[in-house]
């Protein structure tokens, strides 16, 4: 077998391996059994059990940042970009809960250098996201003005909060006691709850505290007066 081709059997085994039973409790007599192949083997491909779980968590990352950017319609409007690429998130770690479980839970959970990992991997998809905002409000009639302010560190902050928005949805749906959404619910989820107020503010709706306690005040003026 060539040998390309043995390194991701074994890659395939310790994901599995490490996803189910943690880092520490994972050894690499399982991986190798798993695998089925000698753990001497698993040793000369991938040296040692840290950077075997380096290497796994490399691998994860990659394909899941691949499966987003191929998700993506580009020349679909504004909204069905966004909706397409979370369907991508959302559909790829819903057919890969070994890979997020270990990019979500077991890298994150372990230190560096693997928290970086997975770090690199999240600011590489939030600047994605970003991308796709900006260009929404560059194609949206909300005005130069307004555009300028979503394409600067507002549309940074909206994709941080989405990501996390994602990753929370994306936990839910993997929960093994079941119940969560199917990929598809999960985008149209978000869609409805990220997508509704980013329209609000590319028409200049904006919610401030000052605003909100002037409409108390007036609503209680104005249940006084009857």
């Amino acid at each position: 077998m060539p040998r390309a081709v043995r390194e991701q059997q074994m890659l395939d085994a310790a994901v599995r391996t490490f996803a189910r039973r943690g880092y520490r409790n994972a050894s690499m007599d399982d991986i190798a059994e798993l695998a089925g192949v000698s753990k001497p083997l698993v040793y000369l491909y991938l040296n040692s059990k840290d950077e075997l779980f380096a290497a796994c968590v490399r691998r994860e990352a990659a394909a899941l940042v691949a499966a987003i950017r191929a998700a993506v319609e580009h020349d679909a409007p504004a909204d069905r970009r966004l909706w397409s690429g979370l369907h991508g998130f959302f559909a790829h770690t819903a057919e890969h809960p070994d890979g997020w479980t270990l990019l979500h839970v077991q890298a994150r959970t372990h230190g560096d250098p693997f928290a970086l990992e997975v770090a690199a991997m999240r600011a590489e998809i939030v600047e994605f996201v970003t991308h796709l905002l900006a260009v929404a409000a560059r194609e949206s009639a909300c005005g130069p003005a307004r555009a300028r302010r979503m394409t600067g560190g507002e549309a940074s902050g909206l994709a941080h909060a989405l990501v996390g928005a994602a990753e929370s949805l994306a936990e839910w749906a993997s929960d093994p006691a079941g119940g969560g959404p199917s990929a598809e619910e999960a985008a149209a989820t978000l869609m409805n709850f990220a997508w509704a107020g980013l329209g609000n503010l590319l028409r200049g709706e904006r919610w401030s505290p000052g605003e909100h306690a002037r409409g108390q005040r007036a609503q209680a003026h104005g249940t006084g007066r009857g």
